[in-house]
């Protein structure tokens, strides 16, 4: 790979966008940021994470639409990419419900375009973003890449899984080495205010009640920024290449034919809810006041993240127990928002 050439990272205002640029940029290496900026959250959130990118002198960002089809293609015909990591899209499960239009427009058209600017150029490595929501209605546990996922129970879902068909069929057809990413619920500091982490520890220190859903019986496979970021870094530079044992009699749906995989990048040790509510608490050394709601459309009971590819291919395993990662994020929330103690 050639160091000149910047690597692409669409979303870099988002969440995990801005701290795997952060971390390229750190080891010294040139990227290009995209971003539409969108208000489906605090858009100053997005613009702090921005401004502290644009400190880097090999960082260079252009606010663009990626659903813009023109704008997109004027993005790969101006500038040389090796690597595209794909981290933009339209988020949230329980937004998928009221906004469907906008998951159409940016999960799947705006990918498409990411696609056909792949295609046109010499893509070493596209990265792409998936998520554990297209593990829907599976029950078996831990979920497995190598498990069909035909049964999403959300919009968000679909879309993600279209995602991960739309880049198979460019890696068969065109020879672009693609791999998906199912991330499992992504904390720490910087996170999105949309995630339980960040409303929780919000509503505490406000004295205002939690809304814990399915009354707290939910486990989730919480996975800290930092280890999702290392595994990334691993993935970035090990481009994947054609599996010669792949059988069409018995299609394996973790592996494939074409220069493409996918793997899930969880902590491996889903942790019920309540458990994490717990945790935020002694962090914080405030009780929370808990309203039990039922179950939300969309929503899964559990998610638990099969790593053992991950391991195996890219010798990657977490090493940040949930304890320390929320008392960084608690740590993080009251110097941004400026909270004493």
């Amino acid at each position: 790979m050639q160091e000149d050439k910047p690597v692409l990272v669409t979303g870099s205002a988002g969440f995990i966008g801005f701290h795997f640029a952060r971390k390229l940029l750190e080891a010294g290496r040139s990227v290009i940021g995209v971003d539409n900026l969108n208000d489906y959250y605090d858009a100053s959130l997005k613009e702090a994470r921005l401004r502290l990118l644009q400190a880097f002198p090999a960082f260079r960002f252009f606010r663009i639409d990626l659903a813009d089809e023109r704008a997109t293609e004027r993005l790969f015909q101006e500038n040389p990419f090796e690597i595209v990591v794909h981290l933009a899209a339209q988020a949230g499960v329980r937004y998928s419900l009221e906004n469907p239009r906008s998951y159409g427009r940016s999960n799947l058209s705006g990918f498409l375009n990411v696609l056909e600017g792949c295609r046109r150029g010499a893509i070493r490595h596209l990265l792409f973003a998936s998520s554990s929501s297209v593990y829907g209605a599976n029950a078996k546990l831990p979920f497995s890449v190598h498990d069909n996922v035909d049964h999403p129970i959300s919009l968000y879902a679909a879309t993600k899984k279209a995602n991960e068909l739309m880049a198979h069929a460019y890696a068969h057809l065109y020879g672009i080495p693609s791999t998906g990413l199912r991330f499992f619920t992504v904390y720490g500091p910087w996170g999105r205010p949309d995630m339980a982490l960040f409303l929780f520890v919000r509503a505490i220190l406000a004295g205002e009640p939690i809304r814990v859903f399915n009354n707290g019986i939910l486990r989730r496979d919480f996975t800290y920024i930092d280890d999702i970021v290392e595994a990334m870094l691993k993935v970035m530079d090990s481009p994947p290449g054609p599996n010669p044992e792949w059988n069409g009699q018995e299609p394996d749906p973790g592996a494939s034919f074409a220069p493409y995989r996918v793997y899930n990048i969880g902590n491996g040790k889903p942790v019920q809810v309540l458990e994490f509510i717990a945790i935020i608490e002694e962090c914080l050394r405030i009780k929370a006041k808990k309203h039990l709601l039922p179950m939300q459309p969309g929503d899964v009971r559990e998610t638990w993240a099969d790593i053992e590819d991950l391991a195996r291919d890219i010798g990657f395993r977490p090493r940040t127990s949930l304890r320390d990662g929320i008392l960084s994020f608690v740590k993080w929330y009251k110097s941004y928002y400026g909270i004493d103690g």
